[in-house]
């Protein structure tokens, strides 16, 4: 998931006109290929491995795990961070063939040269965190019995059928036909926690209980994002834009998931 920065920037500053070339690749919802590497791959193994150990010291089988695509400065109000995915306890194969102990990353990331198109893809800490803007995790653990639920239902063919490939960065979480990566989270642990593939009736939940986060962004320059780069959609959006981010997400958990934990990981110093 991610937010308008340069589109917003080049409206702001330099007009329409030169919308096209500022547009391209500024999502944070894709697998970090081509993204500006802002720290040092020592430094992003070292903050991987704490956010790990974070995880692993609440005994974390399932998390939803969040980071900063952008810096906070380029992100509408009220948003953080840019995209999410859950991180499941693993046994992990290295390269040369050994298994240990980890956390496997299981994503929705728009596709290489395609980012109205998404993918289910898996991939690891150092790999999550690899193009970040700010070295910042944001951590949500679900409650014992909603991890165990999410267990179940991770990489099987429930999981894999809520996932709609025609992405939009602001994707409306009350519809269909349009989904982001925190639209997708949120789908899943409503089908884990009513235990249905009956997306339908996960729609009808989320209109119900969960709140999403209004897009303060005027509809003028949303109805040119839209214009000019194929990530933005207002197609599944009737009046004011809203979609789902981890706050929300966490907020809905904090109420409707007795048990569950959200906090925030930031490097050392």
């Amino acid at each position: 998931m991610n937010w308008l920065p340069r589109i917003l920037l080049a409206l702001s500053l330099a007009g329409a006109p030169l919308l096209p070339a500022q547009a391209v690749g500024f999502s944070g919802s894709s697998s970090g290929a081509g993204e500006v590497i802002h720290f040092q791959p020592e430094q992003i193994i070292k903050f991987a491995k704490k956010v790990e150990k974070a995880m692993a010291a609440k005994g974390a089988r399932v998390a939803i795990l969040a980071r900063m695509g952008r810096p906070l400065a380029e992100m509408p109000e009220g948003m953080h961070f840019t995209h999410v995915a859950f991180a499941v306890y693993s046994e992990i194969t290295t390269q040369d063939g050994r298994k240990l102990p980890g956390y496997a990353i299981h994503n929705l990331y728009q596709e290489d040269g395609h980012p109205d198109v998404s993918s289910l893809v898996q991939d690891f800490p150092v790999d999550f965190f690899g193009g970040v803007a700010v070295l910042e995790a944001g951590i949500l653990i679900p409650s014992p019995e909603l991890q165990q639920r999410l267990l179940a239902l991770i990489g099987t063919p429930t999981y894999k059928a809520l996932h709609e490939p025609h992405y939009s960065v602001i994707a409306n979480p009350y519809t269909l036909g349009r989904q982001n990566c925190t639209e997708f989270v949120l789908d899943v642990v409503n089908a884990a926690i009513y235990q249905t593939d009956d997306i339908g009736k996960i729609k009808n939940v989320e209109k119900q209980y969960f709140k999403a986060q209004k897009v303060n962004v005027s509809p003028f320059k949303l109805m040119l994002g839209s214009m000019f780069s194929t990530e933005v959609a207002m197609s599944d959006h009737n009046g004011e834009a809203s979609t789902a981010t981890f706050e929300t997400i966490s907020a809905y958990l904090s109420k409707y998931d007795q048990g569950s934990l959200s906090f925030t990981v930031l490097p050392d110093q």
